[in-house]
């Protein structure tokens, strides 16, 4: 599995690229079939100090590629909620995916 790392008016960290990666390989261990992932992290200003850090991960799997978004205080949150739902996508898919 490849990541791509992308920064919209953020500045790079390797703290938050470590962190995705070993969110993302825990998915990866429990669903294989993960071919890419494109994580994207962006800022925006909002009148909520509990909104503004949003994290956007895009899976490339076999068949429609998967997307979660999420927006929190902090970036690590906004991780963890986009991979919990990514989590709840990939398990929905492999229920769905034949054997033959």
């Amino acid at each position: 599995m490849t990541i791509n790392f992308e920064y919209h008016d953020v500045e790079a960290s390797e703290r938050l690229e470590e962190f995705t990666t070993e969110k993302l390989a825990h998915l990866y261990k429990k669903f294989n079939m993960i071919v890419r992932a494109d994580v994207f992290f962006k800022t925006e200003n909002t009148s909520s100090d509990e909104t503004g850090m949003i994290c956007n991960i895009r899976l490339s799997v076999p068949g429609p590629r998967l997307f979660a978004e999420a927006t929190n205080s902090n970036f690590m949150n906004s991780i963890s909620e986009s991979i919990k739902e990514l989590d709840k996508q990939l398990t929905k898919k492999k229920g769905k995916m034949a054997t033959y």
